[in-house]
């Protein structure tokens, strides 16, 4: 009855590292938008140049990108037999 039983156990669609390389993506993204946040000036009619430094405009789009990109290869990557 038990041999039955592990035989019908369903395996998981990705392997560990894959969940791991997704994980990783994750991180990426999460960080990215962090760092895009705030910023921005209570007073509407002061412009705050701080939301066209290199953080914003440079840094967090590509890790965010770049974290994009991870994410697709951990879904796309296949296992090894």
């Amino acid at each position: 009855m038990k041999e039955k039983n592990q035989n019908n156990q369903s395996e998981f669609l990705f392997k560990k590292k894959n969940y791991l390389i997704m994980l990783i993506g994750i991180l990426l993204i999460a960080i990215g938008f962090i760092l895009m946040a705030g910023g921005g000036s209570d007073d509407p009619t002061v412009f705050n140049e701080e939301i066209y430094n290199f953080r914003r405009i440079r840094l967090a789009p590509t890790l965010v990108l770049i974290g994009l990109a991870i994410e697709i290869y951990a879904i796309m990557a296949k296992p090894k037999k």
